[in-house]
């Protein structure tokens, strides 16, 4: 609904009123408000009246809706005598009444015709009626006065001055109510706040402000007008809460009376002029005002296309009415409340459906949901009320209270008499009878829970299940009520609600016993008896339940009834003794169970049995045993001293209101172990529930609600199974201690699987027991160990090892005996004190009787009883052979090097290890048993040779790799020759010195001989040593190593560095002469023959030579070619002279450049020893050679002394075979030149230092 704005005319003509009130509103026009709001495009709309004195405003009257924003005096007099005889003094009366009643804008228009111009009879006036009315009247706003030309003709001067004259109207009008409109909302905020002040009302405050709204929605600015209908909700509900807290207004106190009329909110007017009156008179209750604002504010937000928003506030609005009624104290008839909530639902879902179509509803009834909701709750107070719930036909009372509800509805509003489906005729249909009261009921609680679970708010449509399920039991239909209940109490006890799930179980409990399900009836009082959230006397009612259903005689079959241990009692903890949890068969076990009777009496239980599960594992005894201590006393929930604890809020501990649904994980450790030593080849996890984690959880009934109904016939418990069982036990409210012994007569794993307690004709049975409960019994064979004290058994010096001996099931009588065989390399050293040690609670020891003979050695053992330890120790000795072992062949056919196994020497040591093995005869075993003792070389031992110039030593290194610290004795170098040929003269001045762990001792011998001797020596190397902690005197083992050696050498190498021709002495920067002379000391023997390669030119067999000249501490530049080739003939005192260019880069004393020499091998020659690292890498420099190299000498440079064949970087052929180098052995070439230095003079000092005295 809109209000024009107010303009009064003066004079008006008749024929253009049609045109300008269709005109004006056609163009927007910018609209700036003041407080940098922001400019927004507005049409404006006027209403034209006459203009009287009575419209105009009064002092103190500032009302937008009646309030005249422009005043127009329009006159067409175009004749001055005309003009001043009657015409201005209209003007001057008219403004001065405009001025009398404070109106400051007002247009005079001019209309001027054609006609009337031809029929004047001054041709030509010295001043138009234009200009005079200017001068008269607009003196300072000339723009006051308009001209219009001949309106009603089509000509284009006619135009231009109607559409200039709209234009000066819009502009005019719009000033003049921005104008308005900012007083007025000065006066707004000055009367709000008045409202501390005596007499001030809310009322009266409401109607001015709701005028601004008006306004705002006139011009079509809806947001601006929902604005301040919120600021009206929000001030009345700040004073509402005001008073709550004790600081009431007295304008309240109109608010405060009784409530007459609930006929709930009204919707389909845009404006409810019935309540804005009583709103306007200050007689409307707080209903009224709460439907009125709302209604007001549906009407904006549907403007807005805000639909759902309404939903969300009509909700919110009937809550908050609700508590304000509460908190004012108004007196509501009982019920009424009810029917003006559930009438108010219903009106704002019609009004919605009204503007949203059907696939909108669909998807937006998340929104809606909640009014369907808040509907039914009101519609089943009202049926409680009025007696259309109960099984009874409803009472007088109830009808007269019937007709009191519905008197206070009034009479049905004309906007809804002729709809069939309109919320007065719905609740007056559902007042009216029982069956109308179910069918509205059940259809709202229907569609609501479609609604929510098409959300998918499976909570909020359990709700409204058991809701229903309370009805179905006042209308005395159980049947109906279990399954919405069942479904409620799955949620609850999913989500762990623990008072919801206590007051749906009582619910529950009440459906079965009318349905006479006794079973589940029974799991449910058990479940009830135990729940803390109930009073003593409630638990002790359905715990008296149970004792009246035990105590009747049993059934024709004897079938007992099966329920819940969970229900009944908590497992808390088991112990075991021992706490190991392993025995031997015939042995003695005890379990103590420690459950929590969650009964509020105590409670006699005939008989308490657990279910024993028996299997035979395969495998070693030992590996059984360890896993059952493991799982006893050391898994998940273990404590370590043969206590198993069960975790509490899980279903096997108890009915928690927090346990889930699903079943615990039955996890058990599984190993498997080698039949042969017992050793752990593999181990896991197995779940042993798979079958119930991975089922389909929606058609698995749960074990913790009562509508699992009696335990299936595989849970029942078996009378001829192996058991555990306890008599005559009460059970006291709270912990309670019960002991059983376990059955240990046959070998194998025991696991509890189920506990059952009787009480009468009940049984509470526990299907499952986790953690896994299991002890094992074994029956072991007898095993012999040998284990070494140390870490490390080291050979050479004695050690000792342990025997121990596990009896198992074997009795050890006296005269069995041990008979161990003999070996050279380790014999057994034993001595006549040596004892054995029993082991079992009381340990105790008995004497050895050992015999040793050529073979075997025999070991008499004490008695002792089954499954008992017996240990002993001996002392070992291990031989070290004289050369230390090595594999068969160290060399393949095809010339590769064979590289030794990981395991013949010590990982982290590098010790080299001897494998002893020790064949032992037990007395329990027909067959023997084969031990084998790994002992390790406490030394390293290698040799060099070392000269000085003729003089040859020989320098034997002994390195310490083990962890033990030794004394070293008497060092020993001789040589094993058939003839002696040499001296060795021993320059070692300690003949005892002690050799710390990783640490090496070096002895040198000098070698001195009177004739020629051959190339290579037969020495052997020997010496004592004992460990520290022993006397040497006492032990004292020899080391001997025999080795090879070549000590004559076959290539000395001399260098001569000599300065430039001319000068004495060597100079930085000058080029000198270095010369290389290479000489053959002796022609090679057979076998090493057979490892150079030579080649034979004209009868002449050379092998060729690589030599390098390299400089590692950069005194030296080598110019022009560093290395090269050199044919050398295989003949005695063969000499080859190489000479180069080489630069001294500094002065000094400089050493000589580094000379290397190695044998160059073609490709297709076989390596006299396997290169090793550095070997590797000096082949990778030398990669330059080429096979082209073999064939660059001729029979001429070959027979020179001084050829040689240089090679040169960029002679490499890729794709051809490339030769080899192999360094020579130790001893075999000697440097005359190492040592040696060249002094080097520095270049003529012509450096000039410039200093400065100040």
């Amino acid at each position: 609904m809109q209000w024009p704005l107010q303009i009064i005319y003066f004079s008006l003509f008749t024929s253009l009123y049609t045109s300008l009130a269709q005109q004006l509103p056609r163009e927007s026009m910018e609209w700036r408000r003041s407080y940098g709001r922001a400019p927004k495009m507005i049409h404006l709309e006027a209403n034209f009246v006459q203009f009287k004195e009575e419209l105009l405003p009064k002092d103190g009257n500032r009302a937008l809706l009646t309030f005249p924003f422009l005043h127009i005096y329009w006159t067409d007099c175009c004749d001055t005598e005309m003009y001043k005889a009657s015409v201005k003094d209209d003007m001057l009366r008219w403004q001065s009444t405009l001025r009398l009643h404070g109106s400051v804008d007002w247009l005079i228009v001019v209309v001027e015709s054609e006609a009337k111009k031809k029929n004047k009879t001054n041709i030509l006036p010295r001043t138009s009626i234009v200009d005079k009315i200017r001068n008269d009247f607009c003196n300072k706003q000339s723009d006051r006065c308009v001209v219009l030309s001949d309106p009603l003709k089509e000509s284009s001067r006619s135009q231009d001055s109607w559409s200039a004259f709209l234009t000066k109207l819009r502009t005019l009008l719009l000033m003049s109510f921005t104008k308005n409109l900012g007083r007025f909302e000065d006066d707004m905020r000055t009367l709000r706040e008045k409202r501390t002040e005596p007499g001030w009302s809310f009322c009266d405050y409401f109607m001015v402000q709701e005028e601004l709204a008006f306004v705002f929605e006139m011009l079509q600015q809806f947001e601006d007008a929902l604005v301040q209908y919120d600021e009206l909700d929000a001030l009345f509900t700040q004073y509402v809460l005001n008073f709550g807290a004790g600081d009431g207004a007295n304008w309240l106190g109109s608010f405060c009376t009784p409530v007459k009329r609930w006929s709930g909110l009204l919707l389909r007017r845009p404006i409810d002029m019935e309540k804005r009156e009583l709103i306007q008179r200050g007689e409307a209750s707080l209903l009224d005002l709460r439907s009125y604002l709302f209604s007001r504010q549906c009407t904006l937000l549907i403007f807005l296309q805000r639909p759902w928003e309404v939903t969300q506030r009509a909700l919110e609005l009937l809550h908050n009415c609700v508590q304000e009624l509460r908190l004012l104290e108004v007196y509501v008839v009982q019920g009424a409340l009810d029917c003006w909530v559930f009438l108010s639902c219903l009106e704002v879902l019609h009004r919605i459906e009204g503007c949203c179509d059907r696939a909108q509803l669909e998807a937006n009834c998340s929104h809606t949901v909640g009014l369907w909701t808040y509907a039914t709750e009101k519609l089943k107070s009202l049926g409680y009320l009025c007696g259309l719930v109960a099984e009874k036909v409803p009472t007088s009372e109830d009808l007269n209270r019937t007709v009191d509800l519905l008197a206070g509805l009034g009479e049905e509003r004309p906007e809804t008499v002729n709809s069939l489906q309109s919320p007065y005729k719905k609740l007056n249909e559902a007042l009216s009878s029982v069956e109308a009261f179910e069918k509205h009921y059940l259809e709202l609680s229907h569609a609501a829970m479609e609604m929510y679970r098409a959300i998918g708010r499976m909570r909020s449509a359990r709700l409204i299940g058991k809701s229903l399920a309370e009805f179905y039991m006042k209308k005395g239909d159980p049947e109906r009520a279990e399954g919405f209940l069942d479904d409620s109490l799955r949620s609850y006890v999913a989500e762990g609600w623990s008072l919801q799930v206590t007051h749906t179980r009582k619910q529950m409990a009440e459906c079965q016993k009318l349905l006479q399900q006794t079973e589940d009836y029974l799991q449910t009082s058990a479940l009830l008896a135990g729940d803390a959230n109930l009073t003593v006397e409630e638990r002790k009612h359905f715990c008296q339940e149970i004792l009246t259903f035990a105590s009747q005689p049993p059934a024709p079959s004897g079938e007992h009834t099966n329920t819940l241990m969970a229900a009944f009692a908590q497992l808390r903890q088991m112990q075991f003794s021992p706490p190991g949890a392993v025995v031997h068969v015939g042995a003695a076990l005890q379990l103590e169970l420690r459950v929590r009777c969650l009964m509020p009496v105590a409670m006699q239980v005939e008989q308490l049995a657990a279910t024993l599960h028996f299997s035979l594992e395969q495998g070693g005894a030992r590996g059984r045993a360890g896993s059952a201590q493991r799982r006893a006393g050391h898994g998940p929930q273990g404590q370590g001293d043969g206590v198993v604890l069960f975790p509490q809020g899980s279903p096997l501990a108890g009915a928690g209101m927090g346990a889930s649904l699903l079943p615990a994980l039955e996890l058990y450790e599984m190993q498997d172990r080698s039949p042969s030593d017992s050793s752990l080849t593999s181990t896991g996890v197995v779940c042993k529930n798979m079958h119930l984690l991975l089922r389909r959880h929606d058609s698995s009934a749960s074990l913790d609600t009562p509508t699992a109904g009696a335990l299936p016939a595989a849970v029942a418990v078996d009378d001829g199974a192996q058991m555990l069982r306890a008599r005559d036990i009460t059970l006291q409210p709270g912990d309670n201690s019960i002991l059983f012994t376990a059955p240990t007569g046959e070998p194998g794993s025991y696991t509890l699987r189920q506990l059952c307690g009787s009480v009468g004709r009940v049984q509470f049975v526990q299907s499952h027991i986790y953690p896994v409960v299991q002890y094992e019994v074994y029956s072991q064979e007898p095993q012999l160990t040998i284990e070494p004290l140390s870490d490390n058994l080291l050979a050479g010096i004695p050690q000792k090892v342990t025997f121990t001996i596990a009896t198992g099931h074997y009795s050890v009588k006296k005269g069995d005996a041990l008979q161990l065989s003999n070996t050279d390399s380790m014999p057994i050293l034993h001595s006549s004190c040596c004892s054995a040690t029993v082991l079992s609670k009381r340990m105790g020891e008995s004497a050895l009787s050992i015999q040793s003979s050529e073979k075997v050695t025999s070991i008499s053992l004490p008695p002792t009883p089954p499954y008992h330890t017996l240990e002993f120790q001996l002392e070992v000795l291990c031989h070290i052979p004289p050369t230390p072992f090595k594999p068969d062949i160290e060399r393949l056919t095809n010339g590769e090097v064979r590289h030794r196994p990981k395991n013949h020497s010590h990982a982290d040591s590098g010790m080299i290890n001897i494998d002893q093995k020790v064949s032992i005869d037990c007395p329990w075993s027909i067959y023997s048993t084969l031990i084998a003792l790994t002992f390790y070389v406490p030394f390293k031992a290698r040799h060099s040779i070392l000269s000085a110039g003729k003089r040859k030593y020989i320098q034997v290194c002994l390195q310490n790799v083990s962890d033990t610290n030794f004394h070293l004795a008497d060092p020993v170098l001789t040589e094993r020759q058939p003839t002696v040929s040499m001296e060795l003269l021993s320059l070692n001045v300690k003949t005892q010195q002690p050799v710390c762990s990783q640490q090496s001792v070096f002895c040198l011998w000098e070698m001195r001989w009177a004739k020629p001797l051959p190339l290579c020596l037969h020495c052997a190397f020997s010496a004592s040593f004992a460990p520290v902690s022993f006397q040497l005197d006492r032990v004292s083992v020899s080391i001997r190593k025999t080795q090879k050696t070549l000590f004559f050498f076959f290539f000395p190498l001399k260098a001569e560095i000599s300065p430039p021709s001319g000068d004495q002495h060597c100079r930085t920067g000058a080029l000198c002469g270095l010369e290389v002379s290479i000489t053959r000391q002796a022609e090679p023997s057979e076998t090493e023959g057979e490892e150079e390669e030579s080649t034979e030119i004209e009868g002449l067999r050379t092998t060729k030579l690589m030599y390098e000249v390299v400089d590692n501490s950069s005194n030296w530049a080598v110019c022009g070619k560093s290395s090269g080739v050199v044919s050398m003939p295989v003949a005695a005192s063969a000499t080859h002279r190489v000479q180069m260019e080489v630069m001294p880069l500094f002065a000094g004393h400089l050493p000589f450049p580094n000379i290397k020499v190695f044998k160059y091998l073609p490709h297709n020659a076989v390596p006299a020893i396997q290169p090793d690292t550095d070997s590797c890498l000096e082949n990778d420099t030398i990669s330059l050679l080429d096979k082209g190299l073999d064939d660059q000498g001729d029979t001429a440079s070959i027979r020179s002394r001084g050829s040689v064949h240089s090679v040169g970087s960029g002679e490499q052929q890729r794709g051809l075979p490339m030769p080899r180098l192999e360094p020579f052995s130790p001893g075999q070439v000697f440097y005359w030149s190492q040592g040696r230095q060249v002094l080097v003079l520095p270049v003529t000092d012509d450096h000039v230092m410039e200093v400065n005295v100040t």
